[in-house]
């Protein structure tokens, strides 16, 4: 039974990876010395919606070459409405499991308030951190959907980069919007 669940684990990450959802091309060719120049100087992203702030962030895992450009879009929350996810997009290349993640990740979070994505942000960490054992809470095990095929991933401490990374990049760009909305 166990040696099931991993195989069906396994190929909803399989899955995620190869249609991804999210997955935009909009970033720069990190591998070409024009990039590298366009990477230095500092980059204006527009917001696509009325009354949002865009930001990106970009996250690389020297481990094994993942990368990722994690760009969001947040309501501002002058109409009194909470502050939400209206817009999430990344562009990136890496392993089967940083694609797979990025694009659950997509999934769980786009359309929700930012506390709702910063909440599953910290249950996917606690995920990640269990090496294998799984979280003790039904409903935050529920909350994560999909991506709780990566409690396999959670043995393997050289690979929990990999399933972090794009969450850590959408909370770099949600904290650098956050910043733009208090100037």
């Amino acid at each position: 039974m166990y040696d099931e669940l991993e195989q069906m684990y396994q190929e909803v990450i399989l899955e995620a990876s190869k249609a991804p959802h999210g997955k935009q091309h909009f970033a720069a060719d990190i591998t070409s010395a024009a990039s590298e120049q366009a990477s230095s100087a500092a980059q204006t992203v527009r917001a696509e919606h009325e009354a949002c702030v865009s930001a990106q962030s970009h996250q690389f895992n020297p481990t094994c070459g993942d990368e990722v450009t994690v760009r969001v879009e947040l309501s501002d929350g002058t109409n009194g409405e909470p502050i939400r996810i209206e817009n999430l997009i990344w562009d990136g290349q890496g392993c089967s499991i940083s694609q797979a993640s990025l694009s659950i990740m997509y999934d769980l979070v786009q359309g929700k308030t930012l506390d709702e994505a910063m909440e599953l942000s910290r249950t996917f960490k606690k995920l990640m951190e269990s090496r294998g054992a799984g979280l003790d809470d039904d409903a935050a095990e529920e909350a994560l959907d999909d991506a709780i095929v990566f409690q396999g991933v959670s043995k393997y401490p050289m690979r929990i980069k990999c399933a972090l990374l794009g969450w850590e990049g959408l909370k770099d760009s949600a904290a650098i919007a956050l910043t733009q909305m208090t100037k």
